[in-house]
């Protein structure tokens, strides 16, 4: 009847109602509730609309039923006057919101865009002006209006064939409210906001990412960072019962967990759970275990609603869903029970998800070996984390499992030991598994490579060392190049993982071979960019094998790859010339701390070359090249060949590697590179001189090889080719013919006034080399007693050249000949010790060092000396007979070398010498008791108290 007779109304005499009610609820807003006045009630009485009293109370029911039944832009007009009504009572407010979804029945857009309005201005611009209560009782007001609202939308039939497309900003009005709570739980306001959310995103349109993103963000902020409940009872006690304070937050978080799922319901995808799962990562990561366990069960629950209720039919794989695994994986350690429980079962749950969008066909083996959660031992947990491991490779994508092992290296770094040691065990058994395939190592080893500096605990870094041993053993190729291009091989980091992979022997083997192929690829020069040497994967190689050397984890590799290593750096130094790399490398000044600065690639090379017999214990080898000045031939392109033959010839007497050098030199001679070829042939030549090199190949096999190189392009090769098929080896009849020569340059050269003594002996010297092994036979002790003649010459040069053929003849003449190097003076000049006691080292190696030759030769002791740790006392005993020479200058030589052993080495004297030893050195000790020279008799006292302490301590 009352809507009848308003719909017989006139639309003047409906706006003069609305005007009249919005009038007097203005005016008498202060007055009591039954208080209404005259004129009111008169105007009301006279319309005839048979209202019962108390008026006030359907004043609201009036206005929105003549709402309802007028125009739209009536609506428009009079609406915000009523909305603009004091919200402090809550009669008021309650009318209010009558009216409003009264109102909305038949003006559902106009009402929707009024509050849109209303919310948009005058709500956000008096939330910051108005006193708190006062903007409590707005929020209020406003909920409650948007309440009735969505109320009304639930009951109005074809609601859901509108858009509404003011959602979003009644959204944010109402996120704003939800902001500014408190952080404690005393109402049920939080719940409400987020309920009403959740109703306004039921409509037409659906929300935009973007606006559920900020939805998820907010709410989430809202609710998991309050305090744990049992922290909450004395908030809550002045405003409401303590006992309500769980009900208060299960009834919050029943609110949000609604949310999730009808976020999920809208979108039934991998994609959609990914969606909302991305929001829960700053919380999944928190430090706080309240937080923690408060995401992880929304979390479980949604996927366990996901799961029960849903059925994803379209496949989608998102690769983040990965690191959102490995952060739940990673809560399994957790400290709080049901952080574990759910944080278990949340993985579980999406493995499922994955599963069921494969199929109804589809299963997974090891997943059905998670269900059972429980582990009682460590046996039982080692199984668990295996089985987890495998059903995590069945059903990921590559990409997906790539961020889950990128995210548990990241965990590597918490500070929670727990969660750390869980990475490192789950990495451990990753990288052992075949399950990593190659185009995931550069990524993961980036990853490692960033997260190294930053754990903490010294057992989860020796895991890692294991870790990457074990993927190193899985991708030997791939790791080795992801791991030359993360940095410069002195980083400290990059040192770790190369003794990482060095751990293993046969890895190892890999890993060298890896980089002597790497040091190879070398592109033509005028491929290679002026500045961009550094570059070149081949530096990167070589420096990084320079590192090796020096690594205790690689030293049987590098023994094992001598012979390689060796051709490798030779022919690289040989490239880096012809880059023009190593120009004024001769700068380099050894033992001064005035160095030229040096560019990384000429000297790493030089030096990785030395380090190669330093460290592989080839000190008689470094020591030759040395003293004979072989190392600064490589240091300049027109000696460069000299070098090479030289460090050959000390190889060749010393037996060094001869089998395994030349296998690897006859497959350089095959080479189509020059340079190969060029070290190739300059290292077989010499190595024929070798005195069992008939035992690795036969003559006819060094022809056939040698042959090879007649036809070489370089005029180098193939003279160097017909020299060794010249040689002694290739044709032994030649052995009767140079010595029958001997004896007549010998004569020549011992005649009073020889013409050209330098001559002869260099052609001497050429003989001898030319016999090699077979030396002079008979012949050889004559020349050497001959050559002593030449030692008293007073001008020195007889006395150079003398020692220069010496040199030669004790290398072959045996041992007959080298038992009377005691006779061999110490010329003071460098050159002549160096020429003369080097050649083959027969004489100790203090003959040609500092302590006996004058200056220049220091570096001579420390190969030979320092690097055969426990035979010092052989040194020590071969250098006493020596304090009988009749030569001064070798025997202060021998008192320095051996005053030097007793005041560095004492100990290691005692431990090693033994009583005959000590007899031998005290009969030449004697020797110098009756000396006429006051520098031998100082010797002899300082001697005795050392020979006594000496004497004492030896067993």
């Amino acid at each position: 009847e009352l809507v009848s007779k308003i719909q017989a109304m006139p639309v003047a005499e409906r706006s003069l109602v609305l005007e009249t009610i919005s009038l007097s609820l203005q005016k008498d807003s202060t007055l009591g509730p039954d208080m209404v006045d005259t004129y009111i009630q008169e105007l009301l009485t006279s319309v005839d609309l048979g209202l019962r009293q108390p008026l006030r109370k359907n004043f609201f029911r009036v206005y929105g039923l003549v709402l309802r039944e007028s125009p739209g832009d009536m609506l428009r007009k009079h609406l915000p006057s009523l909305l603009e009504l004091s919200h402090q009572d809550t009669v008021l407010r309650e009318g209010i919101a009558l009216a409003v979804g009264i109102a909305s029945t038949s003006h559902l857009e106009e009402v929707w865009a009024v509050l849109e309005q209303m919310g948009h201005t005058k709500f956000q611009r008096s939330s910051s002006i108005v006193p708190d209560s006062q903007d409590n009782v707005l929020k209020m007001s406003f909920l409650s209006a948007v309440i009735m609202l969505t109320k009304v939308l639930r009951w109005e039939y074809g609601a859901q064939s509108y858009k509404f497309t003011q959602i979003p900003e009644l959204i944010q009005c109402l996120l704003c409210i939800l902001q500014k709570e408190p952080n404690f739980l005393a109402t049920l306001l939080r719940q409400k906001i987020i309920l009403v959310i959740l109703a306004l995103s039921t409509l037409r349109p659906h929300l935009k990412p973007m606006v559920k993103s900020k939805i998820l963000k907010t709410c989430l902020q809202s609710l998991y960072p309050l305090p744990p409940t049992e922290m909450q009872e004395q908030e809550l006690v002045e405003t409401c019962c303590a006992s309500n304070k769980t009900m208060l937050y299960n009834k919050t978080m029943t609110a949000l967990n609604l949310l999730f799922q009808h976020f999920i319901s809208e979108n039934e995808s991998m994609d959609e759970i990914y969606f909302l799962l991305q929001h829960t990562e700053t919380w999944l990561q928190s430090n706080k275990s309240h937080e923690r366990k408060r995401v992880v069960q929304s979390i479980f629950l949604l996927l366990q609603h996901a799961v029960e209720k849903l059925n994803l039919t379209v496949p989608t794989t998102p690769s983040m869903l990965g690191h959102q695994i490995g952060l739940l994986t990673l809560l399994w350690r957790d400290k709080d029970e049901d952080t574990q429980y759910h944080s278990q079962h949340s993985v579980y749950f999406l493995l499922q998800l994955l599963v069921q969008q494969r199929g109804p066909a589809a299963e997974s083996i090891y997943l059905n070996k998670l269900k059972s959660f429980e582990a009682k031992d460590h046996r039982e947990w080692e199984i668990k984390l295996y089985n987890l491991v495998k059903a995590l490779e069945e059903n990921l994508t590559v990409a997906q499992h790539t961020q889950l092992v990128l995210t548990l290296l990241h965990g590597l770094c918490s500070s929670d030991h727990l969660c750390s040691d869980l990475a490192s065990e789950l990495l451990f058994i990753i990288f052992e598994d075949p399950g990593i395939k190659p185009e995931q190592v550069a990524e993961i080893l980036q990853g490692l490579f960033q997260e190294l500096p930053a754990i903490i605990f010294r057992d989860v870094q020796l895991a890692m060392t294991k870790a990457v041993t074990a993927l190193g053993t899985q991708h030997t190729q791939e790791t080795v190049e992801v791991i030359l291009s993360l940095s410069p091989p002195t980083d400290r980091q990059v040192l770790t993982m190369w003794k990482a992979l060095g751990i293993n022997n046969m890895l190892a083997r890999k890993v060298v071979t890896v980089l002597y192929v790497k040091m190879r690829l070398r592109p033509a020069c005028e491929l290679v960019r002026p500045n961009h040497h550094t570059q070149l994967v081949s530096l990167l190689a070589l420096s990084t094998i320079y590192e090796l050397l020096y690594m205790p984890e690689y030293k049987p590799t590098v023994r094992w790859a001598f012979a390689g290593i060796l051709l490798g750096l030779l022919t690289q130094l040989h490239y880096l010339f012809e880059l023009g790399c190593v120009e004024g490398i001769s700068d380099y000044v050894e033992d001064t701390l005035d160095l030229q600065p040096l560019s990384p690639s000429r000297w790493t090379c030089l030096e990785a070359l030395k380090g190669l017999f330093w460290t592989t214990n080839y000190w008689e080898v470094f020591a030759y090249v040395k003293l004979l000045g072989g190392w600064e031939r490589f240091e300049h392109q027109d000696s460069y060949t000299e070098g090479v033959t030289l460090l050959a010839r000390a190889m060749a007497h010393y037996d060094c590697e001869v089998r395994a050098v030349l296998g690897q030199a006859i497959i350089s001679l095959k080479s189509p590179e020059e340079r190969d070829n060029v070290v190739a042939i300059l290292i077989i030549t010499e190595l024929l001189n070798n005195r069992e090199l008939a035992l690795y190949a036969s003559r006819k096999t060094m022809d056939s090889f040698l042959s090879l190189g007649l036809n070489n392009p370089s005029q180098l090769v193939r003279a160097m080719s017909l020299k060794g098929l010249s040689s002694i080896l290739m044709h032994p009849e030649k052995v009767s013919l140079l010595q029958s020569q001997l004896s007549a340059l010998l004569d020549s050269l011992l005649k009073p006034e020889p013409r050209d003594p330098w001559g002869l002996m260099q052609t001497l010297g050429e003989v001898l080399h030319c016999l090699g092994p077979q030396g002079g036979g008979a012949l050889s002790l004559r020349i050497a007693q001959h050559l002593l003649l030449l030692f008293e010459d007073d001008e020195g040069a007889g006395g150079h050249v003398g020692t220069v053929t010496w040199g030669l003849v004790t290398a072959w003449g045996g041992r007959d000949i080298q038992d009377n190097l005691g006779r061999v003076p110490v010329d003071p000049r460098p050159q002549v010790g160096t020429r003369g006691g080097c050649p083959a080292l027969p004489a100790p190696p203090w003959r040609s060092g500092s302590l006996g030759a004058g200056p220049g030769h220091s570096c001579c002791l420390l190969p030979q000396v320092e690097s055969n740790f426990g035979s010092y006392h052989l040194f020590l005993r071969q250098a006493s007979p020596y304090l009988g020479s009749p030569y001064r200058t070798m025997k202060l030589a021998a008192m320095k070398f051996m005053e030097g052993m007793l005041r560095d080495y004492f100990t290691d004297l005692c431990l090693n010498l033994k009583k005959d030893d000590l007899t031998v050195l005290w009969n030449h000790l004697e020797m110098l008791r009756q000396d006429q020279d006051s520098v031998s008799r100082k010797f002899y006292l300082n001697f005795l108290e050392d020979f006594s302490e000496l004497s004492q301590r030896v067993t």
